[in-house]
């Protein structure tokens, strides 16, 4: 790809274009302020929100609703904390009637110790909620399989797991992660949850991703601004390696300069 497509090379998810690939959480910053920086920094134009936490309507949430307003970002709420279809449908009914998006991020977590999505409950939210006009964007495994039924239900973006949430293990199970984007190549995936590092950011993207979702690795940082800068920076980077083609690992070594029309004497 050339330069000049290359910088023409955006995010688009339901209709909607991203000049950014970094999407950033809310929570868990030391401050509200924090945040902010954090979102300037990162130069991200998604940033999520839990309903369930930080309900504008209740004393606490006005504050980082407030903030978030004007940071000036799509918002992508959230049903961090459902457990159930049904809880989900609920929650996403409530935010689009309260911050006026048709966009969800859908969570419906099956395990209070891995906090891994629960498969069945998940593609029956994910159903219903294409059915009432919801743009669902689901976070999910990396289960091919699942992945495929997250689409037969409608979902036209999926976001799997790194790792388990807030773990900033990184890229657990590469060959599954692999395998779906070879998979389903068309479909824009957002590597969400388990990213620690820069680093790991830059290999997904490498891998073909198509953009990250962090919380935990930018809010949880001695500099929250800082390493939202430095996961902004490995996002592109890797985003340019995937445009390039990394090259092909060898078992072998491979002289790097060749020795053909040097003097004899260089030659052994």
């Amino acid at each position: 790809m050339q330069d000049s497509a290359i910088s023409e090379d955006v995010l688009t998810l339901y209709g909607k274009t991203f000049s950014s690939r970094l999407l950033l959480g809310t929570a868990l910053y030391p401050s509200p302020q924090s945040m902010l920086d954090s979102v300037a920094a990162s130069h991200c134009e998604i940033v999520t929100l839990g309903l369930r936490r930080q309900n504008p309507n209740i004393n606490g949430g006005q504050t980082i609703w407030q903030a978030i307003q004007r940071t000036g970002c799509t918002l992508l709420p959230n049903t961090a904390g459902c457990k159930s279809a049904k809880e989900a449908i609920n929650l996403a009914e409530m935010s689009r009637e309260m911050f006026e998006t048709p966009w969800i991020k859908l969570e419906v977590i099956g395990d209070d110790y891995t906090l891994q999505p629960d498969p069945f409950e998940l593609v029956e939210a994910s159903r219903e909620l294409v059915k009432r006009g919801f743009s669902v964007l689901p976070y999910c495994t990396d289960d091919l399989i699942l992945c495929q039924r997250l689409l037969d239900a409608g979902c036209q973006v999926l976001m799997p797991w790194g790792a388990p949430i807030g773990t900033g293990q990184g890229l657990l199970n590469r060959y599954n992660l692999r395998s779906i984007r070879e998979r389903l190549p068309e479909i824009p995936m957002i590597v969400d949850a388990g990213l620690g590092a820069p680093s790991h950011a830059a290999e997904a993207m490498e891998m073909g991703f198509d953009g990250i979702l962090l919380n935990t690795a930018v809010a949880k940082a001695q500099q929250p601004p800082l390493m939202a800068k430095a996961f902004a920076n490995a996002i592109r980077a890797g985003r340019d390696a995937w445009h390039a083609g990394l090259m092909q690992k060898r078992q072998t070594a491979s002289a790097s300069t060749p020795t053909i029309g040097q003097p004899f004497w260089h030659q052994k």
